[in-house]
């Protein structure tokens, strides 16, 4: 078959097997804290603010174009077809996915032909607490205390270029924004230097689930779980008793090194994002009336 990959049964069972452990590093965890009613000021917005359930994030799919001999038990599963005595993933099967992957397509199309800026320093996370008697993550001190805090913000320009980030800034925090970004405008301030822009590709891939390979999910999770560490460490809160030393971006120095970070988690999002695009590109494109094949 001209463009499919067959796959005998003990390979992809070995593949799956795999991509279960690989993400049960993280799963297993956040099960554990969970079970306990222990919050996580870093890794809990990992499975909160994205809402990918840890039992999906352990599922494995190979992506459009790849039959799995065998594999009668994902012929009940949304997207798979019979073919060859197997079961293939074949995107007409998910025409739902096609207005997601427009705009997914759109989005990361704009952000990638964007020069990555460098300077935001994380203050969004800052300019989350700014004048306010009640920070998010109370139970967390802040390392300059609320003074120090609002003084960093005042100090320093804030540009953040993420509606998601933005719509959490406290009221006296946002006129303070060098721009409003909003959710329509999206498209017109997403730009590749931005660690939530980065972070978000998991959001992508899994919104694009089950046509995203399985690998390409736990690849932009597990960049989004190292991005979430300088996020948080750049922040205003301490978090040295949980092993995260801090990024001080309140000094030039830490600012350089929130810079050199931000600008290393850029050059690994790339092609990341240029996976998920030509995936969305997949479901989007019709040949007499039928998507194409990759």
């Amino acid at each position: 078959m001209p463009g499919v990959e067959v796959l005998a049964e003990a390979e992809w069972r070995k593949r799956a097997a795999a991509h279960r452990q690989r993400m049960r590093r993280f799963t297993g965890p956040h099960r554990e804290r969970k079970q306990r009613g222990e919050a996580h000021p870093v890794l809990d917005f990992l499975f909160t603010y994205y809402s990918y359930r840890p039992a999906r994030l352990e599922e494995w799919h190979p992506g459009p174009g790849v039959v799995l001999l065998g594999g009668a038990e994902y012929l009940g599963r949304p997207g798979y077809v019979a073919d060859a005595g197997g079961a293939r993933l074949h995107p007409t099967a998910l025409p739902r996915l096609a207005p997601t992957a427009r705009f997914v397509r759109t989005l990361l199309t704009a952000t990638a032909a964007r020069t990555p800026r460098l300077s935001c320093f994380g203050l969004h996370e800052w300019a989350m607490v700014y004048r306010s008697p009640a920070p998010r993550h109370a139970a967390v001190p802040l390392r300059l205390g609320a003074a120090g805090t609002d003084a960093v913000v005042e100090a320093l320009p804030v540009h953040c270029t993420h509606h998601d980030a933005f719509r959490f800034f406290t009221p006296a925090a946002r006129p303070r924004n060098a721009v409003a970004p909003a959710r329509d405008d999206q498209v017109e301030h997403e730009q590749p230097g931005c660690l939530h822009a980065t972070m978000d590709l998991y959001k992508w891939a899994y919104k694009l689930a089950p046509a995203t390979p399985a690998d390409l999910v736990a690849e932009c999770f597990e960049l989004a779980a190292e991005v979430r560490e300088l996020d948080m460490r750049a922040s205003p809160y301490d978090l040295a008793d949980r092993g995260y030393a801090p990024v001080r971006i309140e000094t030039p120095e830490g600012r350089a090194e929130y810079a050199r970070a931000q600008q290393g988690f850029a050059e690994r999002a790339t092609p990341l994002r240029t996976r998920l695009l030509d995936l969305c590109t997949t479901l989007t494109e019709r040949t007499n009336g039928t998507l194409a094949h990759i």
